[in-house]
This record gives structure tokens, C-alpha cells and sequence, in this order.
């Protein structure tokens, strides 16, 4: 197979993410450690490059590489958001570093590196490029899991989430090689085209169906493949908690709707009955262990496998009712996993940069008189958690509104009073924190006590973040143009 130029140029934002980590890596090791701020910037750069290429890749539809990799709409919509998320993450990153006193300048290396294979995920057309963007992503992620050497909480959390990843990525692989079998190709359209006419009563397909369902339900982090997400929360550093809890969802769930939406759509009656069990496993478990919990990155854990839940309802509605239906559920998925990364990733920012005596603060406990020490940190955490709990007039409340909507609009209205009910739950635990920030006096001395390591970089983060989760809740129609005109380009 030649390359062409048009290929390039049609994969030229992860050329330029991938020429990025090279530089990042190869200056590391011979900047002086007080100038290694520069590779943050270097990452910045790249990602503003990116976000220009992308932006004109928003018309149309091409292939290239012989068809294994697509540009659309839809692939340009995750990679903006990813390119958002990354730049965020990279601001938090060098605030959260100086204030763990880590020098590792091939941590951004490593980030553009999970960076590129989630752009390739999204934009995967074969089956096979699509789980080479997967690895890529997972074997960054698992380097970084662990780059706090000198916690064994942190290397527990590498090798628990290599482990569990490597065992779902040989379930995928073999669900790949199963349908490779049925179609001859692993090539979305030529495996689509397969199951149109043979049709959906192989039992090879239905096997290929459980396994792709278990190794994207791994990425995805639902019930019952989400076993690694709070260890992984918990021990990794925070910064890279936040990267895996938006950046990873975000690329998984793009591969995975374009997945089982393009190459597996005609086989969608079978799938949309397993991922509603999913679906309401995944809202009962996430929501109602989240309740017990004292840790606040394990709560947000939780709180993440439960969002997971939420966003397969707009799934599980599309893959029920093809047509129409099928575009606006889709595009509530869109739109909510948007707005969950605002959310979540700005307070994953205030986690990280709460110190007590040097330490991050991760117990519920330490939030206690936060409002009288530090009133616009706590009012900033009030704000994105009242957001994820879904109240108005936040963006969490419009993500899950369209989801409810997808919902009812399609016929399953049983469903959407089901998730109503789960998220008047999750508000109890969100709004403890609340209660627990505004109405609990703090323990001990004053020097014991949590206070926010301010930086320019982390004020901008969260600035961003607010306005993301305040603007949209305002302002949604802009967001939601985008994800109707990405969505339909699936069916």
C-alpha cells in the first residue's frame, strides 16, 4: 500500500501531536529542570495547531489509507474536545507537578502519546486501527498511573490498570479476529455489509458482540468491567485522574458509537438489549456505591461509572430505534460527555491543588469549613458538583435533560424515570460535600487544614471550567448544533 499525500495531509493533526511527543522527549533529557516548564508550552502549541487543522475538517466526509481511516464531523468533534481537554490538563499538570515537586518532563510526552491514539480511535474506519489507537492510549495511560515512584499507592494503581487492561484488550482483540472470520475484513463497512446479508442469527456474531461489549465496557469503566477505576482513581496522580476520567471516556466512547453504530447498526437490536442491562447496572452500582464512600477520588469514581451509565441511555435509545431517533440519541451522547468533562475535570483540578500540610486533600473530611478558609474554591466545587448532580441551571442539568429527552422521544420513558431516580440519589452524595464545606467546622489547627495552592495556570483552568459548566447551562444551543450536525454522519 503506497501513501499519497493526501493521506498525510488527512492525518496530519496526529502527525503533528506525534512530532510533538518526539520533541518532548528528546529535549527532556537536556533542559536544565527549572526550564521544564517549556515543554508544557511546547504541548500547548502543538494542541493550537491542531485545533486549526481540525476546525477546517469539520465539512465533509474522506477516507484514507485505503479506508481504514475516516474524516468527518464526528471524528473532528471528539478530537476539538480531546484538544480542549489536553490543554487544560496540561495547565493543571503545571501547577499540580510544582506542587508534588515532581520533575518529569516526559510526562507530557506521554500525554500527546495517549493523546495521538485517542485521535486514531476516533477516527478508526477498520477495526484494527481502531485497537491500535486503544493501545496506544492504554499503554501511556498505564505509564502514567504509576509515575508517583515513590508511592506504592500509585504503582499499585499502574499495575492494577495494566493488568485489567491488557486481559480486556486480548477479549477485544478476539472479538476483532470473530468477525474478521464472519466478514473477511475488519473493515467497518465491509463487516456492516457481512451482517446485512447473512444476517444476525450467527451465533459467531453474537460471541463477537458480547466480546467487543466487554473490551470497550473495560475503556468505558461500566458495571460489570469497571473493577479497576477507583483503585486507578485513587492511587494516580491527580492530574492524570482527570486525563483518564475525560480524555480516555471521551476517545472510548467515540470508537465505541462508531463501532457498533457503523459496523455493527444492522446487528442493533441484539446490542441495544445487552447495553440496556449495562446501562441500569451501570446507574445502580456507580450511584449507590458512591454513597458510602470517605475518599473523594474514589466518590468521583463512582460518580464517573454512573455518568457512564447515563450517557448509554442515548445509546441504548438510538440502537433501539434506527432513523431519527437514532441521530438525536446519539447526539445526546455527544453533548453529554461534553459537558461531563467540563465538569469533572475542573473538579478534579480543585482536588489536586487542596493541600493539607503538603498533602492533597482526599478526604471528604478535609473539605470541612473550606467555605470560611478558601470562599472561592469552595464556591467553585459548589458549582461543579451541583453540575454533576444535575441540577439547573448548570450544564449537567442540560446534559442529562437531552439524555432524558433521547429517552422519552423514543419510547422509553420507563428508562428515563429509572435514571431521574438514580440522579435525585446522587444528589445526596454530591451535596454532602457541599454540606460539609458550608456547614462543618473544621478539625485541628489552623495549619492542618486544607488551603488551595493558587497559580496563574490553575486560576485559568478553573476559569474555563466554570464558564464551560455555567455557559452551557445557559447557552446550549451552540453545543447541541455541533453534536446533531456530528451525529448524523454515523447512520
Amino acid at each position: 500500500m503506497s501513501i499519497s499525500l493526501q493521506d498525510l495531509v488527512a492525518i496530519l493533526p496526529e502527525l503533528i501531536v506525534i512530532g510533538a511527543a518526539c520533541l518532548v522527549l528528546a529535549l527532556d533529557p537536556i533542559l536544565e529542570t527549572a526550564k521544564k516548564d517549556v515543554l508544557a508550552w511546547l504541548t500547548l502549541g502543538a494542541l493550537a495547531m491542531c485545533i486549526g487543522v481540525t476546525s477546517s475538517q469539520m465539512t465533509g466526509r474522506t477516507y484514507a489509507f485505503s479506508n481504514m481511516v475516516i474524516i468527518d464531523a464526528y471524528a473532528a468533534f471528539w478530537k476539538l474536545l480531546l484538544y480542549i481537554v489536553t490543554g487544560l490538563t496540561v495547565l493543571l499538570s503545571l501547577a499540580y507537578l510544582k506542587a508534588e515537586r515532581l520533575s518529569i518532563g516526559e510526562y507530557y510526552g506521554f500525554i500527546l502519546l495517549a493523546l495521538a491514539g485517542m485521535m486514531v480511535m476516533v477516527s478508526g474506519a477498520d477495526l484494527l486501527t481502531i485497537y491500535l489507537g486503544t493501545e496506544l492510549m492504554s499503554l501511556s495511560l498505564y505509564v502514567m498511573a504509576g509515575l508517583k515512584r515513590t508511592e506504592a499507592r500509585s504503582l499499585e494503581a499502574s499495575a492494577k490498570y495494566f493488568v485489567l487492561g491488557a486481559f480486556s484488550s486480548g477479549i477485544l482483540l478476539y472479538g476483532i479476529s470473530l468477525l474478521f472470520g464472519l466478514a473477511g475484513s475488519t473493515r467497518l463497512s465491509a463487516i456492516a455489509e457481512a451482517i446485512t446479508m447473512q444476517g444476525t442469527s450467527n451465533p459467531i456474531l453474537s460471541l463477537a458482540l458480547v466480546l467487543l461489549a466487554v473490551g470497550f465496557g473495560f475503556k468505558l469503566a461500566v458495571v460489570p468491567f469497571h473493577m479497576w477505576t477507583p483503585d486507578v482513581y485513587q492511587g494516580s496522580p491527580t492530574s492524570v485522574t482527570a486525563f483518564m476520567a475525560v480524555a480516555s471516556k471521551a476517545a472510548s466512547f467515540g470508537a465505541f458509537l462508531r463501532v457498533f453504530v457503523e459496523g455493527l447498526g444492522a446487528a442493533s437490536a441484539d446490542w441495544s438489549i445487552l447495553f440496556t442491562i449495562i446501562c441500569l447496572a451501570t446507574l445502580a452500582l456507580g450511584n449507590l456505591v458512591a454513597i458510602v464512600q470517605t475518599n473523594i477520588k474514589r466518590m468521583l469514581a463512582y460518580s464517573s461509572i454512573a455518568h457512564a451509565g447515563y450517557a448509554l441511555i442515548g445509546v441504548v435509545v438510538a440502537g433501539g430505534h434506527r432513523g431519527d431517533g437514532a441521530g438525536g440519541g446519539f447526539a445526546s451522547v455527544l453533548l453529554y460527555i461534553a459537558i461531563y468533562s467540563f465538569m469533572t475535570l475542573g473538579a478534579f483540578a480543585l482536588i489536586g491543588m487542596l493541600r493539607k500540610e503538603g498533602q492533597e486533600s482526599e478526604h471528604i473530611e478535609d473539605y470541612a469549613g473550606l467555605a470560611k478558609r478558601e470562599p472561592l474554591a469552595a464556591f467553585f466545587m459548589l458549582v461543579f458538583l451541583v453540575s454533576l448532580a444535575g441540577i439547573p441551571p448548570t450544564a449537567g442539568f442540560i446534559g442529562k435533560f437531552y439524555i432524558f429527552m433521547a429517552a422519552v422521544n423514543g419510547g422509553m420513558t420507563w428508562l428515563a424515570v429509572v435514571a431521574v431516580i438514580f440522579a435525585a440519589i446522587s444528589a445526596f452524595y454530591y451535596l454532602r460535600i457541599v454540606m460539609v464545606m458550608y456547614m462543618r467546622e473544621p478539625e485541628g489547627t489552623a495549619a492542618s487544614q486544607s488551603r488551595l495552592e493558587t497559580s496563574p495556570a490553575l486560576s485559568f483552568v478553573l476559569a474555563c471550567a466554570l464558564a464551560g459548566v455555567v455557559l452551557l447551562g445557559l447557552f446550549p444551543n451552540g453545543l447541541w448544533s455541533l453534536a446533531t450536525h456530528a451525529a448524523p454522519l454515523l447512520k
